[in-house]
């Protein structure tokens, strides 16, 4: 009987991903094409897996199941397509994270680029172009709003005409960008409204509003008509999203297709485990709700 118990356990598994005690997932083998639910579409950014290189990255990606590679510009294209794979957040417009359109000084410059740019990410057929509030610099909530609307209007009827979102990421300004002004959803909802186009609007990261406002999911719920794409990472820390953090990403990744949405999840957190492909690998399971 015990033989027996044991041959039928071992055909069961069979390669098959282990679950650990804890409820996440542990590291296992995926093969090329594995199955996801296909509730989530998933993507990885390329700057948290740079030392993987970037064709070694979107093979990666391939065999997980991923969809798409976040943060990838121009240059990097031509490669996504010969894997074809998405590029879900283009990137390449803007100037830095901390100057932003919410400083008026900076406006011609980011016209110029983003004027540059759309076109472009419209030719190569993606959706979604990155942008930053950039830093406060002692302007309050009311002068940013006005000054980055002002900026951010200018570059909507070519947005619209190309079919290409502009979309302002939410950082902390907590402990990782400190004095960056985006760093509360309402601020951004607030911009959102002002600008007044479908063309405009937020990438909602898990990570960074966990860390300034907390409240994850009522906050989804509540703003996911202005959110175009999300970020993950653990917190605290910004590493591997499993029991070692505090976020319940399955519950967030629920909530997330609840709202109907239709875009992109893309990891972003930093790993720190030996095997860092294991890592993404799990952070996909967990997240394939």
């Amino acid at each position: 009987m015990k033989q027996n118990r044991r041959e039928v356990i071992k055909s069961v598994i069979g390669g098959a991903a282990l679950v650990g005690t804890g409820g996440m997932l542990s590291s296992f083998d995926m093969k090329e094409n594995t199955k996801l639910k296909g509730n989530i579409n998933h993507a990885v950014c390329k700057w948290t897996y740079n030392f993987l290189g970037f064709e070694e990255l979107c093979k990666t990606a391939k065999e997980i199941g991923i969809k798409a590679i976040d943060l990838a510009g121009p240059k990097d294209w031509d490669i996504l397509k010969s894997f074809n794979l998405d590029s879900s957040m283009c990137n390449g417009a803007e100037i830095n994270l901390v100057d932003g359109f919410a400083e008026p000084k900076f406006h011609q410059q980011l016209i110029k680029n983003y004027e540059e740019m759309i076109p472009l990410v419209a030719k190569a057929g993606y959706k979604n172009l990155i942008c930053f509030s950039g830093n406060r610099r002692g302007m309050d909530d009311e002068t940013g709003l006005s000054n980055s609307a002002e900026g951010i209007k200018k570059l909507m009827a070519l947005a619209e005409k190309h079919e290409v979102t502009l979309v302002m990421e939410l950082l902390n300004s907590k402990i990782n960008h400190k004095d960056y002004f985006a760093d509360k959803t309402p601020w951004g909802v607030e911009l959102c409204k002002r600008v007044g186009s479908e063309n405009f609007k937020l990438l909602y990261d898990i990570y960074h509003m966990q860390i300034d406002e907390g409240d994850v999911i009522r906050t989804i719920q509540d703003s996911h008509s202005y959110i175009a794409h999300y970020h993950t990472a653990g917190v605290p820390g910004r590493n591997e999203i499993d029991e070692s953090q505090e976020l319940n990403y399955p519950a967030i990744m629920r909530a997330i297709v609840k709202t109907g949405f239709k875009g992109y999840v893309a990891q972003e957190f930093i790993p720190k485990n030996e095997d860092k492909k294991a890592s993404l690998r799990d952070a996909i399971r967990i997240c394939d709700v």
